[in-house]
Formats: C-alpha cells, structure tokens, sequence
C-alpha cells in the first residue's frame, strides 16, 4: 500500500488540476490483514466535482474501453484547516471537523478495465479508482438523521442495491477519521472546504455508456445520472 500510495503521491503533483477532495473506499475483509488497512483512499479532482440541480440528470463521462461504476454516497465537507501535524484522530474528533454531509453519487472510473480484479494496491495507485463526484443536497441534522436515511441504486429501470450509513463498516463518520489520519501522515492534511466521499452505501454497480442511473435517498432526494462517452471516446 505504501508503494501505491507513493505511486498515486506522485501522480498528484503531476496532473493538471488542483485536489477538491478525496474517495475513501472499503478493503475487502479477505485482504484487511495482508495489507493492514480496512479502507482505502484516493484523489477527487476540481474538474470532476459536479453539483446537481435537479432539472438534468447528471452526465457521467465513462472511458471506453475502462471501468465504470456508480455508487450511491454520503458526502462530508470538512469545516477548517486540520492541524497538519495531528496523525491520530478520535471518532469523536473527526465528527466535529465535519461541517455538512450531502447525499451523492461517486463515479468510479479509470482507463484499466481490470483494476478492481487486480486489487485494492492497483486501485490507491489510480487516484483510489475515482472518476468524479456528484454532489447532491445537504442532508439536515445529518448527525441525527443520517443513519435512518434509506438508499437505493437503480441501473435502467432495474434496482441494483440497498442500503444505507450502517452497510460501511463503522459508519461513514470512520472514513472521515482514516482520511484525516491517512492524509495528515502523506503531508496532505485536510483543509476547509474538501470533499470526503465515505463509501459505497448499496455497492459497487457496473456501467457503461447509455445507462441510467438514479440513486434514491429516502426523504431526501434523487440523483439522476447518464452515462455518457468521455470527450475523445
């Protein structure tokens, strides 16, 4: 993992667009000991940071030939500057860092068809397999409100998962805590305003260009995404 992350370190300084945020995904509990992390976490971009509006379904650039995947997603805003020197972070803490949670869609996306096959090395060494965000509207009273909030995926008139909070192991508020850990100890503390995608709430759904995609936040709203070819393709 650490070469990995070294891999995608690099890869940061490299590409031409400032960090909006980050993904944090699941380790398979198959691999958690080998590697020693349970989750995972890779870079969001500006340029693939997309609000919806509500009026038009969201367009999701898919590269051909690549992975593809929509995952229905809290997503947390961190309220200030983190101490940078501060590596090791309370449950408790990493709550009171987090300002507001919108509900959301991550599109996981990468030119390598086979990444998550290869695993969880593969996909932190490729910005943690993140393709863009969707932000959708602010979840209200989001620390009483978000574990009772009902998810579902729907792929072409077909659900494709459940969920909710409670399927991401130790919650969403465990990926915010591994985050501020896990950036602070690369030199990347977490600053006002960044983007935490916090895990998959009904799975890892394949897709590909011409699908529709909704994902339904109970009580809350929907998210209407199409999967459309990236420019080039």
């Amino acid at each position: 993992m650490a070469e990995a992350y070294a891999i995608q370190d690099i890869a940061i300084d490299l590409f031409p667009d400032r960090l909006a945020g980050w993904k944090v995904g699941g380790v398979a509990a198959s691999l958690q000991a080998t590697l020693g992390v349970h989750r995972l976490a890779g870079a969001v971009f500006d340029r693939n940071v997309w609000f919806y509006d509500g009026r038009a379904p969201t367009l999701l650039p898919v590269i051909n030939g690549g992975f593809a995947a929509v995952e229905a997603e809290f997503i947390a805003r961190i309220g200030a500057d983190v101490d940078p020197l501060k590596t090791e972070w309370t449950l408790n803490e990493a709550r009171n860092v987090v300002d507001k949670v919108f509900v959301g869609v991550e599109l996981a996306g990468s030119p390598l068809a086979s990444i998550n096959d290869l695993g969880p090395t593969v996909v932190a060494a490729d910005f943690g397999n993140n393709g863009g965000v969707v932000v959708g509207p602010e979840v209200k009273n989001w620390r009483e409100q978000i574990d009772d909030i009902a998810v579902e995926t729907v792929i072409n008139g077909a659900s494709v998962g459940r969920g909710g909070s409670r399927s991401l192991e130790g919650g969403p508020l465990e990926s915010v805590r591994f985050l501020l850990e896990h950036c602070a100890r690369w030199g990347r503390p977490l600053t006002a305003g960044t983007l935490v995608t916090t895990g998959a709430v009904t799975g890892v759904h394949r897709a590909q260009a011409g699908d529709e995609a909704v994902c339904i936040f109970r009580g809350v709203t929907e998210i209407h995404c199409s999967v459309v070819p990236a420019d080039g393709d």
